[in-house]
């Protein structure tokens, strides 16, 4: 019941929303092409319940092929590839609006684990049982760990946080939903933690980068238990 109660609003919040939104459409994608050369959209591959894979949108925040750039997957704060219309839209997380074509398709919910990367935590079928859990659950437009620290935390902090998500809605069902919303929004006006921080500021970006994606990596496909251990 309560997945069915989820999914009915998704679906009715999801199109109002989309309709009340049209003036911020609009007047979103001429500043973007006014502002940078490329498209209007960002769509790329993630991965949603039991690992499913499917193209994510979103507002193009940064110069295009961004991703085959610099600290790749990875956005930290001053990095040149966000473009001027990009930091308002990720500050105020209009770009994410996008999104809500995801959730009328039924690929994402309003609440639930942010969607990785396809390949961001490696092997989707030799994960470790604590970073595979977290796919139980549809990926949402927003979760327990954004309503929380936004993009400040590591991907071991951000599985725990889906991990009890989970567990809460078991437990509570639709309204750990509403409360993560209501949080949500208080947050995203508050504008912290837009970026993600580096584990070690002497590091360049792209040092940083790559250092945190073998680190998510290794910690994905440690042994059942160990994970829990390491740092």
């Amino acid at each position: 019941m309560n997945l069915f109660i989820k999914r009915l609003f998704d679906i009715v919040a999801a199109l109002l929303l989309s309709v009340i939104f049209i003036p911020v459409w609009i007047i979103v994608a001429i500043a973007i092409k006014a502002d940078s050369k490329g498209s209007i959209f960002f769509k790329q591959e993630r991965r949603t319940k039991d690992g499913r894979v499917f193209w994510m949108f979103k507002f193009r925040t940064m110069v295009a092929d961004a991703e085959q750039m610099g600290a790749g997957l990875f956005v930290y704060e001053d990095d040149d590839r966000v473009t001027k219309v990009g930091h308002f839209l990720r500050n105020t997380s209009i770009d994410e609006l996008p999104q809500l074509f995801n959730i009328l398709k039924g690929d994402m919910s309003f609440i639930g684990p942010r969607p990785c990367v396809k390949y961001e935590l490696g092997d989707f079928e030799t994960l470790n049982s604590t970073y595979k859990k977290r796919f139980q659950m549809k990926a949402g437009l927003t979760g327990l760990a954004q309503c929380n620290e936004r993009n400040c935390c590591g991907w071991d902090k951000k599985v725990l946080y889906d991990n009890e998500y989970i567990d809460l809605f078991k437990k509570r069902g639709i309204l750990i939903d509403i409360a993560i919303l209501f949080k949500t929004v208080f947050f995203v006006f508050s504008r912290k933690h837009v970026y993600e921080t580096k584990a070690d500021e002497s590091m360049t970006a792209e040092e940083a980068a790559k250092a945190e994606e073998e680190r998510i990596i290794r910690l994905a496909h440690l042994p059942d238990g160990d994970e829990n251990n390491e740092v």
